[in-house]
């Protein structure tokens, strides 16, 4: 696949199932991911492959932080913690390391976790790979964090879910750049 066309048409894909991405193609995909923008070389991230009991693992995790926010939660919310990361073969968890340096803070070292993880998807994209990116309450919970052995100064980017396809791809949305691009100063 040619890099601008799946800069143009890459989508996410929520309806993901066995099998997980093969060694070659993870390959692919985690070298794409260490190419990311990344001032001061510092790479300031690190990522968990988390499959088969450790999905498992991930969901009474997820319950028992869920349980910690609401000591009443029901039986039905309890398992659907259980389930979410059950959603895909695979799931990679990027961290965000914080790394002392004079010059390039900390915002641009999670920023570059972010762009790691993105070209990740892209590069999931590129062969054949679904995938979708989550974040939202289990990714800043101290449960969550301290069950994936984060360190001081590390925080959760985001979860990767990686699989096959199980759904057709939608066409990528076409947002006119004239609505986000504009010259400064004003003409």
């Amino acid at each position: 696949m040619e890099a601008t066309e799946l800069l143009l048409n890459r989508v996410s894909c929520g309806k993901l199932t066995e099998p997980a991405p093969t060694a070659e193609q993870r390959e692919v995909m985690y070298r794409a991911a260490l190419r990311a923008a990344d001032h001061g070389n510092l790479q300031p991230w690190r990522f968990l492959e988390v499959e088969g009991e450790g999905l498992e693992r991930l969901g009474e995790l997820y319950a028992k932080a869920a349980l910690q926010d609401d000591p009443n939660l029901s039986d039905v919310q309890r398992e659907r913690f259980r389930k979410m990361p059950l959603r895909a073969p695979l799931v990679i968890v990027a961290i965000a390391k914080k790394i002392e340096h004079p010059k390039v803070p900390h915002i641009e070292q999670i920023l570059a976790t972010g762009a790691a993880a993105q070209n990740l998807i892209n590069g999931a994209f590129a062969v054949g790979v679904g995938a979708y990116w989550r974040s939202g309450a289990m990714a800043e919970h101290p449960e969550v964090k301290q069950g994936l052995g984060l360190e001081e100064g590390e925080q959760i980017i985001g979860f990767i879910y990686l699989g096959t396809r199980s759904a057709p791809l939608k066409t990528a949305p076409k947002p006119d750049p004239a609505d986000f691009f504009h010259p400064w100063p004003a003409k």
